[in-house]
């Protein structure tokens, strides 16, 4: 399961628009297709952007500034207007696309999805040319465990690799982002357990508040943070 890769899954025919499709096209396309999204590619079948019905729902007000400040969760819209004024999908794409090699491994794409907020990727070659499509529920069809199976591999991870208690960390489990909550003897013990949680199987975000027991002043030495991998 963990060698599966992208091309595995993805789907090789593309619905997909241009910069200059109009917005009642691209409506249209998602109702006959019965998708949520689609790509939009230039003259040479680059990815451009990606529209989705929440695209062309969004009022201009409602816009992002078109700002790229990493690490962002989701991708930029540019400048512009909503489907409201917005006629073409270059003006109410979203951009950039958040794209994926097919070469690149399932659980990476999944979280990658979970990192970057988004339901679909499209696929692209060693030229950034569109190839392909790989959807959330493309993944989760083929990797994610169930959650309960998760979260005991994590629970075990765990108490064999900290020596954890059963009451001291709190695992739990939703569509494979895992949530820790809890006591460890040591700061330095946080990293160790966002680590040992990451190499189970089906995991695909890592939520992390976790704290190391309190000093000798009754306070934390640290607070929670949430904690993702690329």
């Amino acid at each position: 399961m963990q060698d599966r890769t992208v091309a595995e899954v993805m789907t090789w025919e593309v619905v997909q628009a241009r910069p200059d499709t109009p917005a009642k096209e691209l409506a249209r396309l998602l109702d006959v297709h019965r998708i949520s999204g689609l790509p939009v590619v230039d003259g040479d079948d680059k990815v451009m952007g990606v529209v989705s019905r929440t695209d062309l729902a969004t009022p201009a007000g409602d816009r992002a500034a078109p700002l790229w400040r990493p690490p962002r969760p989701a991708p930029r819209r540019p400048a512009g207007t909503g489907a409201a004024g917005g006629t073409t999908a270059g003006e109410v794409m979203t951009t950039p696309a958040v794209t994926v090699h097919p070469e690149h491994r399932v659980v990476d794409a999944a979280r990658l999805m979970q990192r970057r907020h988004v339901d679909r990727l499209p696929v692209v070659d060693e030229e950034d040319r569109l190839i392909g499509i790989t959807t959330r529920r493309d993944l989760l069809r083929v990797f994610l465990r169930p959650d309960e199976q998760i979260r005991a591999e994590v629970a075990g991870e765990l108490s064999s690799v900290l020596v954890v208690l059963p009451d001291e960390v709190r695992v739990s489990v939703r569509d494979g982002l895992v949530t820790l909550r809890g006591t460890l003897a040591h700061e330095d013990d946080i990293p160790a357990a966002i680590g040992s949680t990451w190499r189970v199987d089906g995991v695909v975000g890592v939520v992390n508040r976790l704290v190391p027991r309190a000093g000798d002043d009754g306070a934390p030495h640290g607070e929670p943070l949430r904690r993702t991998r690329d």
